[in-house]
């Protein structure tokens, strides 16, 4: 469980010293970790011949083999921490849910397509391909964001699969929206392409499905057998570290996959970058503060904030390259995507831990611990 802050700030001062003080070093320098293994990953596209295809011989659906089981392993200890009856908990806070739904599914796409057009007027594969990017939200990653920041685990889980749902049903349609009939409208070129439902369907089914299912059944039966007191106190800690070493694993893999395609183009990496940059930025602040203006407390408004900013790259890519074609600029939009996602959402996990007691004064669910701390506490 999460420790309540104590008012004084010298106090939550010396907590956060002493917890971090406790942390392994792999906690303890999850940043350099995550740099490291963005770095070590474009040495190995750039510089091992043949790595790439071999990573993406073997699919499950249309993403690479080695980087879903990354994902699996990154994912199954974060959904074992989630008490699943306490699920309906969140499902009842109706402006929790209505707010994630709209930042989501209406602003989080508008957003992306303003800043597509207004930075990248020029450049319409590139332009297409962030369009893409946002109409996929992230189903993955953002549950190792949210664990950082000391979000509600249950209102993640929860968010995570009311946003797969949209994501089958909703991502043609958005995508028909916002790449023909609005830029129709609005007097702009239009960008005609198909999406493969089924393939949206088994990565939300691979992704989501088999990790949740695993995580819990894992708590069920752990319970079960001795009790929750042993499960969380005893069980959880062994599991806890596989998160950030799946997240190391996945991110080796995702940049050796593309690592060529990042380091050959730098200039259309940064002009790529910038509108992702602004994106992020803008979402998750926005997001935090439109919480916060509702009523959430800090846990679940870092949830919310967190889900709304992250996107599900890998289905981005998947998308792109089957329609416009692995070599486009669209796929490349894609790629740049982590690139840029990973060390930002990394960074607001710590600027949302600084702001959480400014923001949200003597408010029980703020964090008393260091971010890097949480993945492998029950």
């Amino acid at each position: 469980m999460r420790g309540a802050i104590v008012a004084p700030t010298q106090t939550h001062s010396a907590a956060h010293a002493t917890v971090a003080g406790k942390m392994s070093v792999l906690d303890r320098f999850l940043p350099v970790w995550i740099i490291a293994a963005m770095a070590v990953g474009l040495l190995l596209g750039r510089l091992v011949p043949g790595l790439a295809p071999a990573l993406d011989a073997v699919k499950i659906g249309s993403v690479s083999l080695p980087i879903a089981l990354g994902l699996l392993v990154m994912m199954y200890p974060v959904l074992a921490k989630v008490r699943y009856d306490e699920t309906h908990r969140v499902t009842a806070n109706k402006r929790l849910m209505a707010l994630s739904l709209v930042l989501n599914w209406v602003l989080g796409p508008a957003l992306m397509f303003v800043l597509a057009w207004l930075l990248l007027p020029d450049l319409p594969e590139y332009r297409t391909g962030l369009i893409i990017v946002g109409l996929a939200r992230c189903i993955a990653m953002v549950l190792i964001w949210n664990d950082l920041a000391c979000g509600d685990r249950e209102a993640a889980a929860v968010l995570v699969a009311v946003n797969s749902v949209f994501q089958v049903i909703a991502f043609s349609e958005l995508g028909w929206f916002y790449l023909q009939v609005l830029p129709s409208w609005l007097g702009l070129p239009t960008t005609s392409a198909e999406f493969s439902v089924w393939a949206i369907f088994v990565s939300v089914l691979v992704f989501l499905g088999i990790p949740l299912a695993a995580g819990f059944l894992t708590r069920y039966v752990g319970e079960r057998a001795k009790g929750r007191t042993w499960y969380e106190q005893r069980c959880l800690p062994k599991l806890g570290p596989w998160a950030l070493y799946g997240l190391l694993f996945t991110i080796v893999l995702l940049f050796a996959l593309q690592g060529d395609e990042i380091t050959s183009r730098p200039l259309d990496v940064a002009r790529i970058a910038l509108p992702l940059l602004a994106y992020f930025a803008l979402m998750w602040l926005g997001s935090l503060l439109a919480s916060r203006a509702v009523g959430l407390d800090y846990a679940h408004s870092a949830t919310v904030a967190f889900t709304a900013a992250g996107n599900n790259f890998e289905l981005a890519i998947a998308v792109a390259i089957a329609t416009f074609g692995i070599t486009s600029g669209q796929a490349l939009a894609g790629v740049v995507g982590p690139l840029i996602e990973v060390p930002i959402l990394v960074g607001l996990v710590y600027v949302s831990l600084w702001l959480a007691p400014r923001l949200f004064p003597c408010d029980p669910s703020v964090p008393s611990r260091s971010p890097a701390s949480t993945p492998s506490s029950p």
